[in-house]
């Protein structure tokens, strides 16, 4: 892992990963309330990986602690994101979650980490905080983005902020990325289904019917895009992939217009400029 950077064909798979992360959100949005989408993905997700938790075997013990805190923070984010999808387009949502996210990592890797920021950084921080606000303004669709739908994006950017830097950490202290990820995603399926067959009961399985391949679409596509992110925080500095990762919300504003066929509006795409401006000047530092 390089001090103060990240080489370029790291950067290019945390991309790929940012294009995949924007995907499964769109799935989340498809045929189905978002809660039970998200539930489906992540058993997906989970089945995916484990053939290759078997493969890799299991984290070393030192990673467990933080193994155990990021499922905890995994349900937190899957519930905050699925309630904010409620109330809100994912062309609202996604860019002030993902946006808000790479500001909290920044200030609590200098705190916790105490890696400094440079004065560029903090010139890519102040301008993605732009962004997140312009975000916050805007409307879709005629519909104004409610306190309620705001707070549960922000919460969800603080609970993207939790386990990222948990999972950069613990993927270091497991020795292997790979069977800390593949870890991961096994023990992850399990909490959000059972929440939802608790909360929701038979109904829930009834809604999922037919949805198979739309669950294991998004849940390939869950599963690629942070397995590459917990790999990348393990050789590149965790604030800089958390930071890279958010060019997603570009892909996830086209993805929003092209398929879910929410509003472009000048407000919104102004945002998501700033918003991407904020992460590439954060990139360049």
């Amino acid at each position: 892992m390089t001090a103060t950077g990240m080489s370029l064909p790291v950067f290019a798979a945390v991309l790929a990963a940012a294009f995949m992360h924007a995907g499964w959100n769109a799935v989340a949005k498809l045929r189905l309330e978002p809660i039970l989408t998200m539930a489906l993905i992540s058993a997906a997700a989970g089945l995916f990986a484990l053939p290759a938790s078997l493969w890799f075997g299991w984290p070393a013990s030192a990673s467990w602690p933080w193994l155990a805190g990021s499922i905890l923070l995994h349900l937190g984010y899957y519930i905050a994101l699925a309630e904010a999808y409620r109330h809100a387009d994912m062309g609202q949502v996604y860019p002030i979650a993902r946006g808000s996210a790479p500001l909290l990592t920044a200030c609590a890797s200098l705190v916790l980490l105490h890696e400094a920021v440079a004065p560029l950084a903090a010139l890519g921080i102040t301008i993605l905080c732009a962004g997140v606000a312009l975000m916050a303004l805007a409307k879709g669709g005629g519909r104004h983005l409610s306190r309620k739908a705001l707070g549960f994006a922000l919460l969800t950017g603080a609970l993207i902020s939790g386990y990222t830097l948990v999972d950069g950490l613990g993927a270091r202290a497991a020795g292997d990325p790979h069977a800390y990820a593949s870890a991961l995603f096994v023990v992850d399926a399990i909490p959000l289904p059972l929440f939802v067959l608790w909360t929701r009961g038979r109904d829930a399985l009834q809604a999922v019917r037919g949805l198979a391949f739309h669950g294991l679409g998004g849940g390939a596509l869950a599963l690629g895009s942070y397995w590459i992110a917990i790999w990348a925080m393990t050789v590149a500095p965790i604030p800089l992939v958390a930071a890279t990762r958010e060019t997603s919300v570009l892909f996830a504003m086209l993805i929003s217009v092209v398929v879910l066929k929410e509003p472009l509006l000048a407000s919104r795409t102004a945002a998501v400029i700033v918003i991407v401006a904020g992460v590439v000047t954060m990139r360049l530092a």
